[in-house]
């Protein structure tokens, strides 16, 4: 009974996305229910301050996680993140179509659910807004999953073509875990840079680094570039069928709500890079240790973010299920991911905090060679 409330706190992503899209499906009010969702995620993230274990083990050595349960969950969200948008693709449909707005939620959706007819246009952008935030949390997935090989990697990059961005289950696994806290690393923040300026950058600097790592992989195989053995190429046609269903739901507006979609989800999957390592600090060609990663290991952020928050053991042993990840003594920030995530909205108050943070990773953490590059970063921008 025990290991099966252990696995069950880290249900919380499935069963909200899932709410999100129902709300999507009802319409009406219950359209913005992601956003509000999205809200409470912030406000018991920061209630719930304290640490927590990971799944642990048992008195026998055993991992408490349930490993073909939590692979059932991973595999099924593809599923799920797809009925989103086809939820989504729905509403657009019944909008553009100018199918008339019911007073109340009368008609019922497969007989069991109760929906409302029509959608107006501020309801349509909370639905779209809502849809944006938890396709952008179940990216989650598809990370854990680039850690894998075969047809698992497979499901990972069709959860990352959901969001036009199927280059990540590549760069990150190939870029970010070897350059990791080094300015070769797009997915790292350099310290001074606000998360409106990382956004962009870390997007096109992984992009580019799984275009350049084709075009040398496929010379040296004296093919051409434009081959369908292109994964960078290959990666962007595998988000044509996404396009196509919502280009055929609602023309231009349809493609104007998968725009709002993709770009937040992939704001959220960029600010968990930022909020993961920004502004630590590695000399090029040492290796990577415990304080290059910014643990995280608050209850609500642990459970709710399948303990991605533990990076340096992730980053220590990549393809490592999430639920046997432990606490290894890397630096903490000591707030969850929500909490940090609404700071970084504010970058003057996101500085003002992590100047502090950081001063402490000089002085207990960094290498004599590390300090010296901080001292001058700092300087530069202005966290001397």
């Amino acid at each position: 009974m025990n290991k099966i409330l252990i696995n069950a706190r880290y249900w919380f992503a499935p069963l909200l996305i899932i709410v999100s899209m129902i709300g999507v499906l009802i319409g009406g009010m219950f359209s913005w229910l992601g956003v509000l969702l999205l809200g409470v995620g912030i406000l018991i993230d920061t209630l719930m301050h304290y640490q927590t274990d990971g799944a642990g083990f048992d008195e026998n050595g055993e991992t408490n996680g349930i490993a073909w349960l939590q692979n059932a969950v991973m595999y099924t969200m593809l599923g799920v993140f797809v009925l989103l948008q086809v939820a989504l693709a729905w509403r657009i449909n019944m909008y553009v179509s100018g199918a008339p707005l019911s007073a109340g939620y009368h008609h019922t959706l497969f007989g069991i659910l109760p929906y409302q007819a029509g959608i107006s246009g501020l309801d349509l952008i909370g639905a779209t807004i809502s849809s944006g935030i938890f396709a952008g949390i179940g990216i989650i997935y598809g990370h854990e999953l680039s850690h894998t090989k075969g047809y698992t990697f497979a499901i990972s990059r069709w959860m990352m073509a959901l969001s036009g961005k199927a280059h990540f289950s590549y760069a990150h696994v190939y870029n970010h875990h070897l350059e990791l806290a080094h300015e070769d690393d797009p997915a790292t923040s350099p310290r001074g840079r606000s998360l409106f300026q990382h956004y962009p950058l870390a997007g096109i600097g992984q992009s580019k680094f799984l275009y350049r790592m084709e075009q040398q992989r496929l010379a040296r195989s004296g093919k051409s570039f434009f081959t369908w053995e292109n994964r960078w190429l290959r990666g962007y046609a595998m988000s044509l069928p996404t396009i196509f269903l919502f280009w055929f739901a609602g023309g231009w507006i349809g493609i104007g709500c998968l725009a709002i979609v993709w770009f937040i989800s992939n704001f959220e999957l960029e600010a968990l890079n930022y909020m993961e390592h920004y502004g630590l600090i590695r000399e090029k060609g040492q290796p990577i240790d415990y304080r290059h990663s910014w643990d995280n290991s608050t209850a609500f952020t642990s459970w709710f973010f399948i303990e991605i928050g533990r990076q340096a053991d992730h980053h220590d042993r990549g393809e490592t299920h999430f639920w046997e990840l432990d606490e290894v003594g890397a630096p903490n920030v000591g707030w969850g991911y929500f909490t940090l995530f609404a700071l970084a909205l504010a970058p003057p108050l996101y500085h003002a905090y992590y100047k502090k943070e950081l001063a402490k990773w000089d002085e207990e953490f960094a290498s004599e060679g590390e300090r010296k590059i901080a001292d001058r970063i700092n300087k530069q921008v202005g966290y001397a």
